[in-house]
């Protein structure tokens, strides 16, 4: 794969290769989606480091390079993750920012119906090394799709990011929670019944708050009806 030759012979070039077909694939998207490659390219090439696969900056250094806030910032790279494309390294704590890695075989999975658009070279060379049609995650999920965060608001984000965490998890107990209302820093989700709705306050609240929280801190509170 691309992923284990960014840092070795040809690697400029592989470089350039992904960075084309993040573009590609994002000329096919809506603007949305567009938007939020770009953001991802810009700041790619600004600050990523190839050779460690490293991205680390704060949150202020990306707003201010991107012309938006820090809660649009939190909002883009939870969008980035859950796609796939950027994967945490590190969480940040204690002063100390974040640290992710390219997700380059998810890129390249996504991107592959575009490279006969960009041309026979390109195919050739990363062909030589191909995509599988078939991606197998750690963690097999038990049905369905992953849901899209396109729709933005804060339950959208989190369910992306739960799905990323345990597929087969999210299938099960997360997939069924439709988002009711907020009230402040109050969510209210409803289950399909009141036994789902139960079982996922007794045992998997803290892990929806956390993915809420991580998305939208303003959050405080998460209520399941059922």
């Amino acid at each position: 794969m691309l992923a284990g030759k960014l840092a070795g012979r040809n690697a400029g070039a592989l470089k350039y290769d992904l960075l084309t077909v993040m573009g590609a694939y994002a000329l096919g998207q809506d603007k949305g989606r567009q938007r939020l490659v770009l953001r991802l390219m810009t700041l790619v090439t600004a600050r990523y480091n190839w050779a460690r696969d490293e991205l680390a900056v704060g949150q202020r250094d990306i707003a201010r390079l991107w012309r938006v806030d820090e809660r649009t910032v939190k909002r883009e790279m939870a969008k980035l993750r859950a796609m796939g494309w950027l994967v945490m390294h590190r969480q940040g704590a204690r002063g100390r920012v974040s640290e992710y890695g390219l997700g380059i075989d998810r890129i390249l999975l996504d991107s592959q119906p575009r490279w006969a658009d960009v041309g026979p070279d390109l195919e050739q060379r990363l062909g030589a090394d191909p995509v599988p049609d078939k991606v197998v995650p750690l963690h097999a999920p038990a049905r369905g799709a992953p849901p899209d965060p396109g729709a933005g608001d804060e339950w959208a984000l989190a369910r992306a990011l739960l799905h990323s965490g345990d597929p087969g998890l999210y299938a099960s107990w997360f997939a069924g929670l439709d988002r009711v209302g907020r009230a402040g820093g109050r969510l209210t989700l409803r289950a399909p019944s009141r036994f789902h709705a139960t079982y996922v306050a007794t045992h998997l609240q803290g892990q929806i708050l956390a993915a809420l929280q991580s998305v939208d801190a303003t959050l405080d509170q998460v209520v399941i009806d059922g």
